[in-house]
């Protein structure tokens, strides 16, 4: 995944303001607390950071 349908999967599933917000200040336990900017900056695969923010907002699958 690259990280412009990264981007474009947070604002579609989360919307705009709530998934710019989340990108931000959720700590995400999947990268050790970073927010998934913090893990995207320090190399992590924007397809697993997509992973982690979506099983820790109960995201369905199908959407993963």
């Amino acid at each position: 995944m690259r990280l412009r349908e990264f981007h474009a999967r947070v604002r579609e599933e989360f919307g705009p303001q709530f998934g710019e917000s989340l990108l931000r200040d959720h700590a995400l336990l999947a990268f050790g607390g970073a927010t998934a900017r913090a893990a995207i900056e320090k190399g992590a695969e924007p397809k697993l950071v997509w992973r982690a923010l979506c099983a820790d907002f109960d995201v369905p699958r199908v959407r993963w």
